[in-house]
């Protein structure tokens, strides 16, 4: 459809340009000695520029159509301040240069007059769009700073005191969202302050639904159930944060960059955003970290009952799971495959990827 209208666009411009130049493009060129009259007539020269610019928009429309759609998708992703104070910015560019027009038009210095002003345009329009997006929050501190009441500082105040010593941003990845136990976790009162989901996180997530793999489509999908069930439990402040990063293309990197700026707090159950966060300094909290330290506590020694299901990686070794998911490894549990037996723990190995309890049967045990 666009790429329509911008054809119907440029056959429209080329039929007025040759409606008013053709006929005198002939004239001027002498073509029209020893031709019919009517050649010369603007109604033929409003055809012939209908057909040449529709020659010419088969070459660089599809261009064009192209560029329009790339500008299109950079102003629906940039938030709506940036294009805000841009477009004021561009506006009043273009005022400033019309003011700077008049003068030289008066001036009237050949090629100068007529030149000049259109690079000025360019430049000041182009100079305050970029002075506008970037300076948004210089330019609402200027704006607020003069009419700000008493009562309005009384806020303020307020609300730095409640930044300064309340709960820190808790930042979501979709790792934690797919999961579907911070829904739970949130709704417990564990998690105080604003959850924050990041824009490009809610994008990565549909990108995900949107998959044409079924398992990753059943995935994505609950992630955004999930998200919507968070949304509409008013005793959890959500927060959606539309800014985004265009230098950095990853995700994680992204969430790690916005726990920087705004001091908040990661919330994953991703082993490796975890470390890359420890290693950057950003603090983190791994939903696995919290489901480990709630499962009762096992010492070696101890005795379990346990069905061993599957080999192990090691020759001989079986594995089994507890009601929890946790994997216990049985030494020379090979044999007991499918059968539920008594073991005695021997060692137990905790990390933020999970907790893994190696054991050996107790009928082992009871013959050494």
């Amino acid at each position: 459809m666009l790429k329509r209208v911008i054809q119907l666009f440029f056959i429209l411009l080329g039929g007025t340009l040759g409606f008013v130049y053709i006929p005198k493009i002939i004239v001027l060129l002498n073509f029209g000695e020893g031709m019919p009259e009517w050649l010369a007539s603007p109604f033929i020269g409003m055809a012939v520029g209908a057909v040449i610019m529709t020659l010419l928009t088969f070459w660089f429309v599809d261009s064009l159509v192209h560029l329009m759609k790339t500008f299109e998708d950079r102003i629906m992703k940039a938030p709506i301040t940036d294009v805000l104070f841009g477009t004021l910015g561009l506006i009043f560019g273009l005022v400033i240069s019309y003011l700077i027009q008049l003068p030289l038009a008066a001036l009237n210095i050949p090629g100068i007059s007529n030149v000049l002003p259109i690079f000025i345009y360019f430049f000041l329009g182009y100079l305050f769009y970029q002075i506008g997006s970037r300076k948004r929050d210089e330019l609402i501190g200027l704006f607020h700073l003069p009419a700000r009441s008493k009562e309005k500082k009384k806020e303020a105040r307020s609300e730095l005191s409640l930044s300064e010593t309340g709960s820190p941003y808790k930042i979501f990845d979709t790792s934690v969202i797919i999961d579907g136990r911070i829904a739970d976790i949130c709704q417990t009162g564990f998690l105080e302050g604003t959850m924050v989901i990041p824009h490009f996180v809610l994008e990565e997530l549909q990108h995900i639904a949107d998959s044409s793999d079924v398992l990753k489509r059943n995935r994505g999908r609950r992630g955004l159930d999930i998200l919507n069930r968070i949304q509409k439990d008013h005793s959890i402040h959500v927060n959606l944060y539309e800014g985004d990063y265009d230098d950095i293309t990853e995700v994680d990197s992204k969430l790690v960059r916005l726990a920087k700026e705004s001091g908040g707090i990661v919330v994953t159950n991703d082993f490796n955003l975890n470390k890359v966060c420890e290693f950057q300094g950003v603090r983190v909290l791994n939903i696995n970290d919290l489901a480990n330290a709630v499962k009762p506590v096992v010492l070696p020694g101890e005795e379990l009952q346990v069905q061993v299901i599957k080999d192990g990686k090691e020759q001989n070794q079986g594995v089994g799971y507890l009601d929890d998911g946790t994997m216990i490894v049985v030494e020379e549990g090979h044999r007991y495959i499918g059968k539920t037996i008594d073991v005695i723990i021997t060692s137990v190995l905790q990390t933020s990827a999970g907790r893994m309890i190696f054991a050996k049967p107790k009928l082992l045990e009871k013959a050494l």
